[in-house]
């Protein structure tokens, strides 16, 4: 599972989650947008929309899916329950993974119910190259005990473990640095894939909203 608002999906994401596959053995990964983020504010355009984006993002990129349960929800996005469903749909012995990028990661300790996370999935942390921050003290101790050091051991166990992980492409794209180019007219030509930057041309998507 790799969720995020999706506001909008990058060349980042898309490249992140095909390198996922690749370094962990994944059968698939699940991209899923979340409806309405707990810790961040709310997406600029509408949740259909992302989708629709995200789909056309992934284009026929096998084994990545554009999982909408969480837009099938009501209230807030909380990646537990995301988790949890999955869970019941893949059963008990499966391996499920949740990845997030550093920044995410420096958070989780805030998040909805973090224990529960780990009972459902392994957590691995994608690096970036620019974020180095230290750990907050509840952080560590959610963490204490749960890291590996490599895949083989993340896979021993179908959850509870985290894994640190830097992939080849490590691309440092912001969403909210998108979001101003586009309402501002500047270029976002090999930031987004092609058919999303068309898409969100044809419909006159993120104009008009600098500040977010």
């Amino acid at each position: 599972m790799l969720g995020g608002t999706f506001d909008p999906v990058h060349v980042g994401h898309l490249r992140a989650a095909v390198e996922l596959r690749e370094a962990l053995g994944l059968d698939g990964v699940h991209m899923v947008p979340a409806a309405q983020p707990a810790l961040r504010d709310r997406p600029q355009v509408s949740s259909g929309q992302r989708l629709a984006l995200l789909r056309l993002g992934i284009g026929d990129a096998e084994g990545l899916v554009a999982d909408p349960c969480e837009l099938q929800r009501d209230g807030p996005s909380f990646s537990a329950d995301t988790l949890a469903s999955l869970r019941e749909r893949y059963g008990a012995t499966a391996r499920l993974i949740m990845a997030l990028g550093h920044d995410a990661f420096l958070k989780l300790a805030d998040w909805h119910d973090p224990e529960r996370l780990f009972a459902l999935a392994h957590l691995v942390v994608i690096d970036r190259p620019d974020h180095d921050s230290p750990l907050s003290t509840r952080l560590e101790a959610l963490l204490r005990g749960r890291e590996v050091g490599s895949v083989e051991a993340l896979m021993a166990q179908p959850a509870g473990a985290l894994l640190r992980l830097r992939l080849p492409s490590r691309m440092a794209i912001s969403a909210t640095d998108l979001r101003r180019r586009l309402a501002q007219g500047e270029s976002v030509r090999y930031l987004l894939a092609p058919d999303v930057e068309r898409a969100i041309v044809a419909q006159g998507l993120y104009r008009g909203d600098a500040g977010r």
